[in-house]
């Protein structure tokens, strides 16, 4: 096939390469991976701790905090969410992608396909253990040789733990959080979200000032 161009790999390794370049290093225990510029409740936090603590270093037991579908939708438009099938043991078996979810009520709709509410959402709350790196390698050297031409590739977390879970690599466990997530979609959410901090800090939930 060639040698990928630097622009796609560039795309490819975009989400990897942080934690197998980076990571891989200076990471021997289990860990949580998030995403930045979200805002996930404290209850989360704790919920994802409690297993990490648990695990096995050398565990290929991985795990994922979901939240409830409702506590993540905007009233200013539809939203994408990886809605998670999980087995009755409560482990990730996949992650539908749906693209247009819009609130209905007490649940949610994307076109024709009409949702509780209460589906298990990701929002890139991980929990893993250092043998992810490996399997960050193996993954990204077929996706390169598969998607290496293509300038737009990517390859994501969730690819990858859904690969996993396919070649029975792998398990993750779907944890659940009362925890409500906080993220600006719309220009419109954002009041909403600066009023919603506002009253965590007025419970007492978390401090005025993080930092001093």
């Amino acid at each position: 096939m060639g040698v990928p161009n630097k622009l796609a790999m560039a795309a490819a390794m975009r989400l990897t390469a942080s934690l197998r370049f980076a990571g891989e290093p200076v990471i021997h225990e289990p860990f949580a991976m998030i995403n930045a510029d979200d805002f996930y409740g404290a209850d989360t936090f704790r919920v994802l701790a409690d297993y990490l603590r648990q695990v096995k270093t050398d565990s290929n037991a991985y795990a994922m905090v979901g939240f409830t579908l409702r506590k993540t939708l905007s009233d200013h438009g539809t939203v994408a969410r990886g809605v998670c099938q999980v087995d009755n043991a409560g482990k990730l078996k996949q992650i539908v992608e749906l693209l247009k979810i819009a609130r209905a009520g007490t649940g949610a709709r994307d076109g024709d396909q009409v949702l509780t509410g209460d589906e298990p959402v990701s929002m890139n709350f991980w929990g893993f253990t250092p043998t992810l790196f490996g399997h960050i390698r193996r993954e990204l050297e077929q996706f390169l040789k598969l998607h290496g031409q293509e300038e737009k590739s990517e390859l994501l977390i969730p690819m990858i733990v859904g690969s996993l879970i396919n070649q029975n690599r792998a398990t993750c466990q779907v944890l659940r959080t009362t925890a409500s997530w906080f993220g600006v979609t719309y220009r419109e959410d954002r009041p909403i979200v600066i009023e919603s901090v506002r009253k965590l800090v007025a419970a007492g939930d978390y401090p005025a000032q993080l930092w001093k």
